[in-house]
């Protein structure tokens, strides 16, 4: 049995459900939504290779690393973005949340802070995590910033740990937080999304 089985979570008018290819087009959309893919220091595939994003990461489902879902708006289907768990290693019940992407429309919107809610609620409540992991390009200051807002503490670096889109090399950011830690950055999740406007 998978550790992280197939589920769909829901809150505050979106959903996340498991990563298809049915989300193509969907994809396709949210991505063009403010041309993501030219932004350096992100992983948010051209239109035209969507399909193959989708694909790869079913095959990291497959092997059990990686559980993506598509971010789904639930009065008009329209697919928003994509996030998942990822390295996921069971003996010390721990994951990542990253591959997180949405169309720019859907930015500074309460969608992040609500994913984030419902994957580590899933994580820690469900699952029964230790520890949840973020990390992120050493130059992506606003993620950074999201993922010290969920209340995640600075690990460290890894240096020259990864390549770019425009092949440079980059250094990475590791964040984490463990179980112990999350009933309070709930508690604050829960007032940060509740002060966000749709």
């Amino acid at each position: 049995m998978a550790f992280v089985e197939p589920i769909t979570l829901a809150a505050r008018g979106i959903h996340l459900e498991p990563l298809g290819l049915q989300h193509e087009a969907g994809l396709q959309a949210a991505a063009s939504d403010g041309e993501l893919w030219n932004i350096r220091i992100t992983s948010v595939p051209e239109p035209h290779n969507v399909r193959a994003y989708i694909e790869t990461a079913l095959a990291a489902r497959e092997a059990g690393h990686r559980f993506p879902f598509a971010v789904v708006d639930d009065a008009t289907g329209k697919v928003l973005g994509s996030t998942s768990y990822h390295d996921i290693v069971p003996a010390i019940k721990r994951v990542e949340i990253g591959w997180t992407w949405y169309g720019k429309s859907s930015q500074r919107t309460h969608v992040n802070t609500t994913c984030k809610l419902l994957m580590l609620t899933h994580a820690f409540e469900t699952l029964g995590c230790h520890v949840v992991g973020w990390r992120t390009d050493n130059f992506n200051f606003a993620s950074q910033a999201a993922i010290e807002r969920l209340g995640a503490k600075k690990d460290g670096v890894i240096r020259g740990h990864a390549i770019r889109r425009d092949g440079t090399i980059r250094d990475t950011v590791m964040y984490s937080m463990r179980s112990g830690e999350w009933p309070e950055a709930k508690a604050q999740l829960l007032y940060l999304r509740d002060k966000k406007r749709d």
